[in-house]
């Protein structure tokens, strides 16, 4: 706006300027429609620069920018919120299993459910004294009753007793003991005889099956 006073300022002193010279000349030019027409070619030739153009296109691209800057920054919060959420489950879900221990608790039962194999194998097979004869039954079977409810606990929570007799060797599920002649129907390379049975927890091996892998009898070792 004061550029625009300033400018019809200065067209108004050149305008009086002009007739004050055309007064001492001793002539007045006639105010007609060609000269009203002229004048407003003039001034229509002589309009200023538009100067409010460019300075409220610079605001409104300020304004988009403060605004885009703004989503920008509410997306990157939001995104570290859901970085931290994801982290946050992690650990948790971590300090879960390691608080409850279900590995380790897992591979203490294994150890437990081999000693209830054996003496239960024992019992069965060293079970001839007559004066015994009733505690060793019920011995047998509650050892029986405890190895099926050992089995039933490791199902339910996902822990599984691998039978790799038949399958190739493995050195990521089987624990090479020793080699052993193939017999008839045993093709060399595959586990022979399990020394120590081999468990997964959810598909995941927490101990190896200790085996002896078949080989031909020149290989034997």
């Amino acid at each position: 706006m004061a550029a625009r006073s300033l400018w019809a300022v200065q067209r108004l002193q050149r305008l009086l300027a002009s007739g004050a010279m055309s007064e001492s000349r001793g002539w007045l030019q006639p105010f007609s429609t060609a000269t009203q027409r002229t004048a407003g070619e003039d001034c229509s030739s002589e309009d200023p620069p538009d100067v409010l153009g460019p300075s409220l296109a610079e605001r409104a691209l300020r304004l988009k920018a403060v605004k885009l800057e703004k989503e920008v920054q509410d997306l990157t919060l939001r995104y570290q919120r859901a970085v931290a959420d994801c982290e946050n489950i992690r650990r948790r879900t971590q300090r879960f299993y390691s608080r409850n221990g279900i590995q380790s608790f897992c591979k203490d039962l294994v150890e437990v459910a081999d000693i209830l194999e054996k003496t239960a194998e024992c019992f069965s097979e060293g079970a001839k004294p007559e004066d015994h004869k009733l505690t060793l039954e019920k011995v047998f079977q509650g050892l029986s009753l405890l190895e099926a409810k050992l089995k039933s606990v490791f199902a339910k929570h996902g822990l599984e007793k691998m039978t790799p007799i038949g399958d190739k060797y493995d050195p990521h599920e089987h624990e090479l003991i020793s080699h052993m002649p193939a017999g008839v129907g045993v093709q060399p390379g595959t586990v022979a005889l399990v020394r120590q049975d081999g468990y997964k927890l959810h598909g995941r091996t927490i101990r190896l099956a200790q085996v002896e892998v078949a080989v031909e009898s020149q290989r034997r070792l």
